[in-house]
């Protein structure tokens, strides 16, 4: 990889349109000067677009594509109509091509799971991709995974999220050996189903080959922070994110209506002005969007669709960290130390019966 970091990103995915995508761009560049896009999508809505963001266009390409994965398209429908010629699928071939270092969409999570596999293919010795989320703690940021990619999950599939999380954490975190928790209905040995179980005992075994198991945790030691890796199968971690970011938005509405309750609760909140800002931004769901498609041959970003320039923003920095951090090249390293079973030829990927942000 070169100096210059290079985000090659699906400029028709997500529900508010390419402006967004643009204007996110151009937010992100200020923060990272030495980045360079690589924008697809139809050439006749991208280009006057492009016009509008100066800074942008000499550090942009645009390549043109026929074809947009919609948000309700099924996987396998995706795949035939978008493979080659869809925004969504020349975005992932741009890395595959050495083109790009990173991807980036907000398109259809289930569609970009399925083209990602088939285009870029799982690492070896990765049974199945996972999707991991930042997460914000009281401690600090913290990695959970899968977040809505595989629904269920053996004991080997736990165990690879707990490597692929690992490699995140030091390629994001900078954390040589970072903490991992197995999600679980109690901290006991004996509790929990059988697969969390078994996967606790290989991690055990393993615990000091790139990471350190903690052993099982509970929902709220996620916002503690008591580990650096949250691990549990696709199902739960939808679960667990879709309610964190409703408690924030529901926590940020209620402290925003008491202080307009009163005069003396106004006069409050210009005195605590600056903290209650810098709460604000802590409760937004924006300043941590993106999860990480973990477990291929390139780096792939999925941004929330329904985001604004704000969260495309936090989604590309986060890109930009995952190719400046050598995201693949770490995975590849925890896979060296603990290596898993070779994974099937022929992927198949399912359908996430639930999506991420």
């Amino acid at each position: 990889m070169t100096d210059t970091i290079r985000i090659s990103v699906d400029a028709m995915g997500g529900d508010k349109g390419p402006r967004v995508v643009f204007h996110g761009a151009s937010l992100a560049l200020t923060a990272h000067p030495d980045t360079r896009f690589i924008f697809h999508g139809r050439k006749g809505d991208l280009d006057p677009l492009l016009e509008q963001f100066p800074d942008l266009k000499p550090v942009s390409t645009i390549r043109h594509c026929d074809n947009v994965i919609a948000m309700d398209d099924k996987p396998s429908s995706a795949l035939r109509k978008g493979k080659g010629n869809s925004s969504m699928w020349a975005a992932l071939q741009s890395v595959k091509d050495g083109e790009a270092d990173v991807a980036v969409s907000g398109g259809n999570t289930g569609a970009l799971m399925a083209m990602a596999t088939f285009c870029l293919r799982p690492m070896a010795g990765i049974s199945r991709p996972a999707i991991a989320a930042i997460w914000p703690t009281l401690r600090s940021n913290i990695i959970v995974l899968d977040v809505g990619a595989t629904v269920g999950g053996d004991s080997r599939q736990l165990v690879d999220f707990s490597i692929l999380g690992a490699a995140l954490a030091r390629a994001l975190f900078d954390q040589q050996k970072p903490t991992v928790g197995l999600l679980n209905v109690g901290t006991e040995e004996v509790k929990g189903l059988e697969s969390v179980r078994d996967a606790g005992r290989m991690l055990a075994d393993a615990s000091g080959a790139g990471f350190v198991y903690h052993g099982f945790v509970e929902g709220d030691d996620i916002g503690k922070g008591t580990v650096d890796v949250v691990v549990t199968e696709g199902f739960a971690g939808n679960i667990a994110l879709k309610t964190a970011e409703g408690t924030a938005r529901q926590v940020s509405t209620y402290v925003s209506n008491a202080l307009r309750s009163s005069l003396l609760s106004r006069i409050g909140a210009l005195i605590a002005g600056s903290a209650l800002k810098a709460l604000k931004q802590r409760l937004d769901p924006r300043t941590v969007n993106g999860g990480v498609f973990l477990g291929l041959n390139g780096v792939v970003i999925k941004s929330h669709g329904g985001t604004d320039e704000i969260g495309f923003r936090s989604a590309l920095a986060l890109a930009y960290e995952m190719a400046r951090g050598r995201l693949i090249e770490k995975v590849a390293e925890g896979m060296q130390q603990f290596p898993a079973p070779t994974a099937p030829s022929s992927p198949n990927p399912v359908e996430p019966e639930a999506k991420p942000a």
